[in-house]
């Protein structure tokens, strides 16, 4: 249950993030309110995830890095913003990096 929290942490977070830009520094109203709302929401369920058994730094570390991945996906396709080969191989690295915390960075409880 802790994990499902978590997904919808980071799918809250990913619609504030992306609203944000639709707000253009908080001057358009619904944008603003929208992406407002989505991290309230986004934060309140992270710590609702972090009763659930689960370790802060591996919640924090998935949570920020599928942020990061996803965010990084929506600039490329929705907001047509370029990525490099550099910035392709930085993302595979976190993702990496996501799996190896996921499976071997807590001790078992």
């Amino acid at each position: 249950m802790g994990y499902l929290f978590l997904a919808i942490s980071i799918v809250t977070e990913l619609i504030g993030t992306t609203f944000l830009a639709y707000s253009e520094g908080f001057t358009k109203l619904k944008p603003s309110i929208i992406s407002a709302t989505a991290y309230i929401i986004c934060f309140y369920v992270f710590s609702k995830a972090l009763t659930m058994n689960l370790h802060l730094s591996v919640a924090y570390a998935t949570w920020s890095a599928v942020g990061l991945i996803v965010t990084s996906l929506i600039s490329v396709f929705l907001f047509k913003e370029g990525i490099t080969l550099a910035g392709i191989i930085a993302l595979a690295m976190i993702t990496i990096g996501i799996v190896i915390l996921n499976l071997f960075g807590t001790p078992p409880q």
